[in-house]
């Protein structure tokens, strides 16, 4: 007989927070953000992971995760994490069941750390100090001016030196106006700050070659999803023709999609979303994929789900400061982490775990299961 923790339940609540003003990509549009939450209780100890996917992932939560999770060893994650890959076999790993494997592995993390008193870049093993961020938005449906605003106020204000608008705009239809808004960001920015841009796989390849010229004669080094991220013979040719750094990976959920983007040379950075793609535990591994080809990863979306793992891996580039993702972060959150000159330095007071805990008050209307 041991003392070990086990996890003693699994618990889901889904909050949904209307964006500030309509929002779009070159490929989507949204009124409205959902976060779903897992917490995971270990005696008087809980550990909180989310992501941000469909209500209906609570319910894979509920139907097919908290039993298998629930009752193993607290301390030991990547067998829960194993667990409920092959728990979520016949429903289908990718899409929903992974953003679900995902909020519940993150959970798990959090309570470990928290079990042990730690925050979690000290559990994980720091590789750097600061994580450097990214502002992210400049949404296609943003005039001039709310553009303009936003971006000074990620460099002016917060001193990001890194920023990205969105293009491919209605599936790439609007070309004349992506180029102008990607002029308009740089008068905004200046020459100094980084531009990247993201088409959301908008265009054509031979279109996104084109476009690629003008966004080189606007200093843009950061051109993702010039086309779906599904075809990757299609990225690895665009890679082949632009001066500026092709990336995609947001939409893995799979540890073997990673080994096929950067098998492919689909990629200059590879992008991978921690509330995707299974996770802590699997974001780490495909950390390390990109590594041991020499490249670099970028963490995608819900900066403060990455910002600890993305500490503890020596290839990091940045992480995306999104804007949905931050609104929603700190209205729901406790704990969150100032951007302030360019990056955040998790774990920086000593509180366990990922450092943050849900707000009640504030989250409360918001929840909507």
């Amino acid at each position: 007989m041991t003392d070990e923790p086990v996890v003693e339940r699994v618990d889901t609540a889904v909050y949904t927070v209307p964006t500030d003003a309509p929002e779009a990509d070159g490929t989507l549009s949204w009124d409205s953000t959902t976060l779903v939450l897992a917490t995971v209780r270990c005696g008087e100890v809980t550990g909180l992971g989310y992501t941000y996917a469909p209500a209906a992932t609570a319910q894979v939560i509920d139907d097919l995760l908290a039993g298998v999770v629930t009752g193993s060893p607290a301390m030991d994650v990547p067998r829960a994490n194993e667990a409920m890959l092959r728990a979520v076999r016949n429903a289908g790993l990718p899409g929903v069941a992974a953003q679900a494997i995902a909020a519940v592995d993150i959970a798990l993390w959090d309570c470990k750390a928290r079990l042990l008193g730690l925050p979690l870049v000290r559990l994980l093993g720091a590789a750097r100090q600061d994580v450097p961020v990214y502002g992210s938005g400049g949404f296609t449906t943003y005039d001039t001016e709310r553009q303009d605003r936003q971006l000074r106020h990620w460099t002016e204000e917060q001193g990001i030196p890194r920023v990205k608008i969105k293009i491919g705009e209605s599936w790439g239809q609007c070309e004349e106006r992506d180029r102008r808004r990607v002029a308009e960001a740089r008068a905004s920015v200046g020459d100094t700050t980084a531009l990247y841009v993201d088409a959301n796989g908008g265009y054509g390849s031979k279109q996104a070659i084109r476009v690629a010229d003008a966004l080189a004669g606007q200093g843009v080094t950061w051109f993702e999803e010039p086309v779906s991220s599904d075809h990757l013979t299609g990225l690895a040719a665009i890679r082949d023709r632009v001066p500026m750094d092709v990336t995609a990976g947001e939409y893995g959920y799979t540890l073997p999609y990673f080994a096929q983007m950067l098998a492919a040379g689909a990629v200059d950075c590879l992008q991978a979303d921690i509330t995707r793609c299974g996770g802590i535990t699997v974001w780490l591994r495909a950390a390390a994929l990109a590594h041991g080809r020499g490249l670099e990863i970028s963490g995608h979306c819900a900066p403060h789900a990455h910002a600890h793992a993305a500490a503890s891996v020596p290839n990091l580039r940045h992480l995306e400061w999104f804007h949905d993702h931050v609104r929603v972060e700190r209205l729901l959150f406790d704990g969150v982490l100032p951007p302030d000159g360019g990056a955040v330095t998790p774990g920086h007071d000593g509180a366990p775990g990922l450092g943050l805990t849900l707000n009640t008050r504030r989250a409360h209307p918001y929840r909507v299961a």
